[in-house]
């Protein structure tokens, strides 16, 4: 799970800014959301303005999935994003500081039957990039224990603030992906649900290129091989922010049958065709800053 879809530096001027903006964060999170929200919104529209590169990502992202819309519904479009990714991020100060009974009022789950159906077996929560992503993933850690994998953040501040807010409730299982994906199976064999994000750019690396939007995206593959190992059902977990101030809804969706196949190329597929399904009922709510198009097919040019 990640608040932001890019790093933070470690530097000493940067720790400090970090924590002069957790200051902020943390002074905001005692605001009711009715003023909460706006105040991220205004945010966002701030970071709109002076995030000149994470801006162009965006557009660019886009350009590349919407080439219908004008360029002027694509920048309304890009100007959306911003305030939902700030709002996001302001209102991470509820699940850092905020009681349990506080984040469970902010977010709440809908369709909890269609992982109750299958809680016998493995499961993958497969949880695509939304900006609600972390609310939904610290929800559900307010109840149950859960796996996941924690990458390390260059950023030591911002790294301590990250593991304090998945750690604060139910304590998870976190591996590192240096650590393989063994030692998760061997949790999810155990009964721990797995809160998987595979969809970002991580390079070539176990990745095949596949459509998302169109465009060929590297697409790492470890839906359909962690499913395999572990005999897991895919159950997807998809977080949604509402509109005004009505907080966060966790979505779980059925259970996929037939998953997975030998065809490890149409299963990544298959879970590019769904996050895209989604992504076009929010499409201010994907994670437009990130580059997802950022490793391309051989003699193909960059986008960035």
């Amino acid at each position: 799970m990640g608040v932001l879809p890019f790093t933070l530096h470690s530097s000493p001027f940067t720790c400090k800014m970090t924590r002069l903006g957790l200051a902020l964060i943390w002074v905001l999170h005692f605001l009711p959301l009715t003023l909460l929200a706006p105040v991220g919104r205004a945010f966002g529209l701030l970071l709109y303005l002076l995030a000149r590169e994470r801006r162009h990502v965006t557009l660019t992202n886009l350009r590349l999935c919407f080439p219908d819309l004008s360029d002027a519904a694509r920048v309304q479009l890009a100007r959306r994003h911003f305030q939902a990714f700030g709002r996001s991020l302001i209102e991470h100060g509820i699940l850092w500081w905020s009681a349990k009974s506080r984040v469970q009022r902010l977010i709440r789950i809908e369709g909890l039957e269609h992982w109750q159906a299958v809680a016998g077996r493995p499961v993958i929560w497969l949880a695509p990039h939304f900006v609600g992503l972390d609310m939904g993933g610290i929800r559900l850690g307010s109840e149950y224990q859960v796996a996941s994998v924690y990458g390390h953040q260059k950023n030591p501040v911002f790294d301590a603030i990250l593991y304090h807010g998945r750690t604060r409730f139910v304590m998870p299982e976190l591996f590192s992906r240096q650590q393989g994906i063994r030692p998760l199976v061997k949790a999810m064999r155990r009964g721990l649900p797995f809160y998987y994000l595979p969809d970002m750019d991580f390079g070539e690396r176990d990745s095949v290129f596949v459509p998302f939007f169109g465009v060929p995206a590297a697409t790492i593959t470890g839906l359909s091989r962690i499913a395999r190992l572990a005999g897991a059902v895919i159950v997807p977990a998809v977080t949604r922010q509402l509109a005004g101030d009505a907080g966060y809804e966790l979505r779980f969706y059925p259970a996929w049958e037939n998953f997975p196949t030998e065809d490890v190329e149409a299963d990544t597929r298959r879970m590019n065709d769904f996050i895209e399904e989604r992504v076009r009922e929010m499409p201010e709510q994907y994670y437009w800053l990130h580059k997802r198009f950022k490793t391309r097919p051989p003699g193909e040019p960059r986008f960035y």
